[in-house]
């Protein structure tokens, strides 16, 4: 269960300075926030940010923004940023919610986005809610260049195989995919895993992935 309502939170966020506010008024410049022109990548539901900043630390010539709704969860990344050593300075936070990422990011400043263990919404009724519906791929192709793709995992098999729908039906097609992520050899190269992969996957869940891309 997500955490929502942690006393302070929104105070922490407002001042940390991996915090950007105001981000609609940075939508075709984030190039000015990190001073410099490195490709920018995107988790949208970051949640505690392990994921994110281990692949900031890995990759320094990329940019990365994570996105998260909640203040609660984002405030623990935020604590684990402050944890380490050295924090990544190609990492930025948004609180905010990803169906407003068109007024945020402008068409091709991004180039890739990762969706990990999104909430599955599991009623009928809030299935636009889901972060791999129709509605998100047109978001998603509102702010990615023309080779830029969307990497999804989750261990939620009815999720997977409505996002595997949907990737279709949007108009986009499926690059790779796989339904056992850990056992499966070339998809599972230099993988990371998140908070929540780790949980699931020790408890014997089996892992899916697709990474999806426009028709070309």
């Amino acid at each position: 269960m997500r955490l929502r309502n942690i006393p302070g939170a929104r105070d922490v966020i407002a001042g940390h300075e991996a915090v950007i506010k105001e981000e609609k008024q940075w939508k075709g410049r984030w190039d000015q926030v990190f001073e410099n022109d490195h490709p920018i990548r995107l988790e949208i539901g970051m949640g505690k940010g392990q994921f994110l900043m281990q692949m900031a630390l890995q990759n320094p010539d990329i940019n990365y923004i994570g996105i998260e709704r909640y203040s609660s969860v984002l405030l623990r990344a935020l604590e684990r940023m402050n944890a380490l050593e050295e924090a990544p300075s190609n990492l930025r936070f948004v609180c905010m919610d990803a169906s407003g990422i068109g007024e945020v990011f402008e068409k091709g400043e991004a180039d890739r986005i990762y969706l990990n263990f999104s909430d599955p919404w599991p009623k009928a009724r809030h299935a636009k809610r889901r972060l791999t519906s129709t509605a998100y791929w047109e978001r998603y192709d509102g702010i990615l260049k023309e080779d830029g793709t969307v990497e999804f995992k989750t261990d939620n098999r009815e999720l997977f195989d409505f996002s595997l729908e949907q990737v279709v039906e949007a108009g986009w097609e499926v690059k790779a995919c796989t339904f056992d992520l850990h056992n499966d050899e070339k998809m599972n190269q230099n993988n990371i895993m998140t908070e929540y992969e780790e949980k699931f996957s020790s408890k014997g869940n089996p892992i899916c992935k697709l990474i999806a891309e426009r028709k070309r």
